[in-house]
């Protein structure tokens, strides 16, 4: 029953320092976990921000191609259209060649109908009874009426008749061309007109491929900027975790010393009870990580050679900075520096076991707590040093029940 107790009390720690220890390594485990879940989320959009760049970097390949192809077909059609510039000019060219020649043939004409008009009004005048069915008309009709009744011909020959068979065949000539020339003028317009149509066609459609691929860059662009948002809000996530998770991974260490101090604490009771000198109580913890140097005692002094009681126990192990912490709650009486024992701190833990208990650090670096301050077990009091008659950096802990020093082994 009595080995039980102290079990347990060897394993516990300050009830409020524990559970305040607890309460900050589920704080940190629920931080841990919600930045978990961002870092997640934030991967997520980065990955989904990457993928729709991707996409819209397809979009803007397309896109290029299509222009290319639009603009391959504006060049095509402004080649046509240049063509269709220098047939037209051709054409006109021609056109104007062949009005000039149809002024010309027309004015031709005119004279030659002339000469017939004249000759046969010459013939009549001299009695040619062959024109006496024409002699109604000569008076009341143009000579271009009177050329073409029908059967002037046969009124007149040599020179006359040759000359109106030229006219008839100029006529004639002059007729072709006119309709020659007014077909030419209109096929040439039409190609012109078609091919500037589909020039205006060819520019609308590259004008369109034009700001869809504005429109595809400006996409490229915004999904750019999106993807190096989401870069930077992952990690900002996972800085936020790394620095949650190093918290997590100092109190876990934390409470794997206190742990560890709760075994060494156990096992110095369990040997304190096992050795001569009277049984342990188990009301004080250990002060310190570490091992015991030099225990309670007389001893040869080790540095002035004398026979003497070494009134405490030497805890070494850690080195100078090592944390010192209060073996039981209780109130600093007193702190102070001594030739001897270097700078010392004396807690007051009122009655354990029937008996007055004070403990005593010395030899400290320095403390964390003063005159008056209330202390819990297991509170970091001050650091281990190496002040005062030292050979090196330890703890000399000393015990005092009812004003006198006792063994410390028998209260772990």
């Amino acid at each position: 029953m009595a080995a039980g107790l102290v079990v347990v009390m060897a394993l516990g720690v300050s009830a409020a320092h524990a559970d305040d220890l607890k309460d900050k390594q589920r704080q940190i485990d629920r931080q841990v976990k919600g930045a978990r879940a961002d870092l997640d989320a934030s991967s997520s959009q980065l990955r989904k921000a990457a993928a729709r760049l991707e996409a819209a970097h397809e979009q803007l390949s397309v896109a290029k191609t299509r222009l290319a192809t639009a603009r391959g077909k504006v060049e095509v059609a402004q080649e046509r259209d240049a063509e269709m510039q220098v047939e037209l000019a051709q054409a006109e060219a021609d056109l104007a060649e062949a009005e000039v020649a149809l002024t010309q043939g027309q004015a031709d004409r005119e004279t030659q109908r002339h000469r017939v008009a004249n000759t046969i009004a010459d013939m009549y005048a001299e009695g040619d009874p062959d024109l006496i069915a024409f002699s109604s008309m000569l008076d009341a009709v143009s000579a271009e009426d009177l050329t073409r009744r029908d059967g002037v011909r046969d009124v007149i020959v040599g020179q006359e008749a040759r000359a109106y068979d030229q006219l008839k065949a100029a006529e004639v000539l002059l007729e072709v061309t006119e309709d020659q020339v007014t077909e030419a003028r209109d096929d040439v317009a039409e190609q012109r007109e078609a091919a500037a149509e589909h020039l205006q066609v060819m520019q609308e459609l590259a004008t369109e491929q034009q700001a869809a691929k504005d429109s595809v860059v400006a996409l490229v662009v915004e999904r750019r900027d999106a993807r190096v948002d989401a870069r930077k809000a992952r990690a900002k996530d996972l800085v936020k975790l790394r620095k949650h998770m190093k918290q997590q991974d100092r109190i876990e260490e934390m409470l794997r010393k206190r742990a560890a101090r709760a075994r060494a604490r156990a096992l110095a009771r369990a040997q304190a009870r096992s050795a001569p000198g009277g049984p342990s109580t188990g009301l004080l913890a250990m002060p310190v990580d570490g091992y015991v140097t030099s225990p309670f005692g007389y001893r040869t002094h080790p540095i002035y050679k004398y026979w003497g009681l070494h009134d405490g126990i030497d805890f070494g192990g850690g080195g100078c900075g090592t944390p010192l912490r209060a073996s039981a709650p209780g109130r600093v009486v007193a702190s102070y520096s001594s030739s001897v024992y270097g700078n010392r701190l004396v807690v007051d833990h009122g009655l354990l076991g029937g008996k007055g208990i004070a403990t005593i650090y010395n030899h400290a670096s320095g403390y964390t707590v003063g005159v008056g301050d209330q202390v819990t077990e297991g509170q970091v009091i001050g650091y281990m040093g190496d002040t005062g008659w030292s050979t090196g950096c330890h703890l000399h802990f000393t015990v005092m029940a009812n004003g006198q020093a006792v063994d410390p082994m028998n209260w772990f």
